[in-house]
C-alpha cells in the first residue's frame, strides 16, 4: 500500500508540472498521498522505534488542509511549493522506479561506503551484493541509504523556485556534494556503531527484540536523523544566501501556515456553505 501511495504521489506531482487547469487537482492529490503514506508506514516505524515519521504524521494533517485550502485558491505561494515537490520527484523518480538505476546507485554508496569503513579501521565484508558484515552483524543499504531522498528535496528547493541558471547551478553544487559525502560519513557512523555496539543503553525503549539492536537504534533513528536535521537547516541557509528568492518565498509560507494554524485554533475550521 506504502508503495502505491509513493507512486500515486509522484504521478501527481509529475501532471502538475503540465500547464493545464487540473494541475492544481493534481497537486492536492500528490499532497494527500505524501500524508497518507506517513500513516500507513505508522506500523513498520513503530515496530523500529522511530516516533520521528509518525510524529511527522499527525502535524501534517493541519498544514494539508490549509494546503488544499489555497491550492483550491490558486494561492502562488502554495503553487511554487507544489513546484518544489514536483521538482523533487522528477529527480527521485529514475531512482525510485527505475531498477537498474536504483541498484546502481546503491552499489555504488555501499562500495563507497565499505572503502572509508576500510580506510579507518573497521573492514567489512560483503555477504551480498549491498549487504556489509562486521562481527556478526550485518548492515543492508537500501536506497533510502543513498542520500536521494534528501537530495531530490533540496535540488526541489533549489530548482522549484523562479531563479537564473546562476543561481540553479550554484544550487546543485551546494545541494548534491555536501548531501551525498555526509550521506556516506553517515552509513560510516551508523554501521560502525552498529557492530561495534557503541550504543547498548535502554534496551526497553530501543531494542526491537533483535541482539544488539539498541546500537543501531540510537546511531540511525536518534543520532543521524538529528544530524540530517541540522545539515538540512544549515543547507536550506546556504541556498538562501544563493537564491534570495527561496528567503522571500520561505518567509511567504511561514506568515501563510502560522496565520491559518492560529486562526484554527482560535476559531476552528471555517464552516463551508452559503
Amino acid at each position: 500500500m506504502s508503495d502505491y501511495l509513493v507512486l500515486i504521489s509522484c504521478i501527481c506531482f509529475l501532471a502538475f508540472l503540465i500547464p493545464w487547469r487540473y494541475r492544481n487537482y493534481f497537486a492536492i492529490g500528490g499532497w494527500v498521498s505524501i500524508v497518507g503514506y506517513l500513516f500507513a508506514e505508522f506500523p513498520r516505524y513503530i515496530s523500529l522505534n522511530n516516533f520521528v515519521y509518525p510524529t511527522l504524521a499527525i502535524l501534517s494533517l493541519p498544514l494539508l488542509y490549509i494546503t488544499i485550502k489555497y491550492l483550491l485558491r490558486d494561492d502562488p505561494r502554495v503553487i511554487q511549493v507544489s513546484m518544489i515537490a514536483a521538482v523533487a520527484f522528477l529527480v527521485y523518480a529514475p531512482f525510485g522506479y527505475i531498477p537498474a538505476l536504483g541498484n546502481w546507485l546503491i552499489s555504488a554508496v555501499a562500495g563507497q561506503t565499505s572503502a572509508v569503513l576500510s580506510a579507518i579501521g573497521y573492514p567489512v565484508n560483503f555477504q551480498a551484493w549491498n549487504m556489509l558484515e562486521r562481527n556478526g552483524f550485518q548492515t543492508e543499504i537500501v536506497l533510502a541509504c543513498t542520500g536521494i531522498q534528501s537530495i531530490a528535496i533540496m535540488l526541489g528547493v533549489a530548482w522549484g523556485v523562479k531563479s537564473t541558471l546562476k543561481q540553479k547551478i550554484a544550487g546543485f553544487f551546494i545541494v548534491f556534494p555536501t548531501i551525498y559525502i555526509l550521506n556516506i560519513l553517515r552509513n560510516v557512523f551508523v554501521i560502525t556503531a552498529y557492530t561495534e555496539q557503541w550504543f547498548p543503553y535502554l534496551p526497553e525503549i530501543a531494542s526491537n527484540g533483535e541482539f544488539g539492536y539498541e546500537s543501531f537504534f540510537w546511531a540511525h533513528n536518534v543520532m543521524a536523523e538529528l544530524g540530517a536535521l541540522v545539515v538540512l537547516v544549515a543547507l536550506a541557509y546556504a541556498l538562501f544566501t544563493a537564491i534570495p528568492q527561496l528567503a522571500t518565498l520561505a518567509n511567504d509560507l511561514y506568515l501563510l501556515y502560522r496565520g491559518e494554524l492560529e486562526r484554527l485554533l482560535r476559531r476552528g475550521p471555517e464552516k463551508t456553505g452559503t
